[in-house]
């Protein structure tokens, strides 16, 4: 069928790599220092890539390819190992962290709980230890700073991974959760979100990723005011 895919110019890739996460489907990969479109099915010509690269290579065209399939990009993404940024930022490297033990009562001592590094979501590998099996808290980025308790309450035992479904992408956070859930298989998905309407978009994100994977974990949403308090819990 005649229609509109992306186009590289090898002569102007410089193989630096920002395309590759910038397509959701997975349709770019680096392939001999070069950026290349691996298959037709996965590209679904919008061109998300196109402002991501440095060098102006990624252009639109329309030409004879075969259909977008929806369906062979929900298995490629939910199964595609995790590229680490291009920059290869020492910040992004996996690390678990040993917890320091949980004050008694009475205690004014305030200890961290947090077990890895990094926590956004968009910097977690899939296949880190520390997410196999997890019980995973996907948190809304405001969460931290409306919880005075939030690492007692909500760290404490979990793995975290942390965006904001208003600035950040939801397809991006939706095919991240699915490798995660593909890869992992974390036995349960707290989402912990504020009571904005904006802030749905991180359960829709978790939905549609457990959808795309076909996975049953457990999905359990609190719902937290600006003051901190929870004003409701459900369960998927």
């Amino acid at each position: 069928m005649l229609r509109q895919v992306i186009r590289i110019d090898e002569e102007a890739c410089d193989g630096c790599g920002e395309c590759v996460p910038a397509c959701h489907e997975g349709a770019i990969e680096i392939i001999d220092g070069k950026a290349r479109l691996v298959d037709d099915r996965f590209c679904d010509g919008l061109g998300d890539c196109l402002g991501e690269c440095p060098q102006g290579a990624i252009t639109l065209e329309t030409r004879d390819a075969v259909a977008f399939d929806e369906a062979a990009v929900a298995a490629r993404v939910s199964t595609r190992p995790f590229a680490p940024a291009p920059c290869a930022c020492p910040g992004t490297a996996a690390q678990e962290l040993e917890r320091e033990p949980a004050p008694g009562r009475g205690s004014d001592r305030v200890t961290s709980q947090l077990g890895q590094w990094p926590v956004q979501l968009r910097l977690l590998n899939p296949a880190a230890p520390y997410l196999a099996d997890s019980e995973l808290l996907l948190c809304a980025d405001c969460v931290p700073f409306a919880v005075p308790d939030f690492h007692a309450d909500y760290l404490r035992e979990r793995t975290v991974a942390v965006s904001c479904p208003k600035l950040d992408d939801l397809p991006e956070i939706a095919t991240r959760l699915a490798a995660i859930l593909a890869q992992a298989r974390p036995r349960k998905v707290v989402v912990a979100r504020m009571t904005v309407p904006c802030c749905g978009g991180l359960l829709e994100a978790a939905r549609a990723a457990r959808t795309r994977v076909g996975s049953d974990v457990p999905i359990e949403v609190h719902t937290l005011d600006p003051r901190g308090e929870r004003v409701e819990t459900s369960r998927l």
